[in-house]
């Protein structure tokens, strides 16, 4: 097999969640240039036409929109037994969605002091709990993908860094503890699962650095100063290692944490 051949996934089915979002929408456009079979998973009332808009210029195949809450257990268990049921195999999972919550979300984007239990719970649930949830229930289905399906999760630097408070000076922004603690949470399943489902399943995680999103000037401006490669990132930035990770051009690279942050965590 040839190198470009070894991309491509040749209609192999591909799950990805939080697909409606930014970097999921980049993602499924990626995946689907490379001739995948798209299994769409994001919330219910999610806006899916960006999706279907950058999809278009891709001339793939029509991909299948699954709405599911995975702060619901019931509902993720659902959504594994329909795929279960499916002979077809997963060649991948990609492990997208995350609890980000809302300046307005109480107990979420304010001090130590003021976060609460509940909401740390609900970023769990959401960015870890669930994430272990579809690899357990998914892991047979990769399993008989037939070169070995690949499982990637998305993670971020403050799953592995503390946060630089000196960016947020003067701003609305903040960095809660749930966020940072389900992200290392997520990069430490990673490589458990890697050497627990090794060989016929490749997991890896990929980890973000701060994405341009709107945020202050003076935040953007410190962020900037602060990277290597003097720039925020974009949710294009992403797909290129994730896509070289769930592919065959990594069949032999598993339990290992990419960061894809400009240079942030190289000082």
């Amino acid at each position: 097999m040839s190198w470009i051949d070894a991309l491509r996934f040749d209609g192999g089915r591909v799950l990805i969640t939080g697909a409606a979002g930014g970097i999921g929408r980049c993602l499924a456009r990626g995946f689907a240039e490379l001739d995948a079979q798209l299994l769409l998973i994001d919330r219910p009332g999610s806006d899916w036409a960006p999706v279907h808009a950058a999809l278009v210029t891709t001339g793939g195949r029509a991909p299948q929109i699954i709405e599911c809450d995975l702060e619901d257990q019931a509902a993720r268990q659902r959504l594994i037994d329909a795929q279960f049921a499916e002979p077809a195999p997963l060649s991948a999972l990609v492990n997208n969605a995350a609890f980000v919550g809302t300046s307005g979300l109480r107990g979420w984007a304010v001090p130590l002091g003021q976060q609460s239990v509940d909401t740390f719970r609900r970023a769990l649930e959401v960015n870890l709990t669930a994430v272990f949830h579809l690899c357990q229930g998914l892991a047979p289905a990769l399993a008989r993908a037939p070169e070995g399906g690949a499982i990637v999760n998305i993670g971020s630097i403050y799953g592995a860094l503390g946060p630089d408070w000196s960016l947020y000076e003067g701003t609305t922004m903040s960095n809660p503890a749930a966020y940072g603690a389900s992200k290392g949470g997520v990069i430490q399943l990673t490589r458990w699962l890697a050497t627990t489902l090794a060989p016929a399943v490749r997991v890896n995680a990929v980890s973000p650095g701060g994405i341009l999103r709107g945020q202050p000037e003076s935040f953007v401006r410190r962020y900037e100063r602060r990277t290597p490669l003097g720039r925020m990132g974009t949710e294009d930035d992403i797909v290129g290692a994730v896509l070289h990770l769930a592919s065959g051009w990594a069949r032999y690279t598993t339990g290992q944490h990419l960061l894809v942050d400009g240079g942030w965590s190289a000082w």
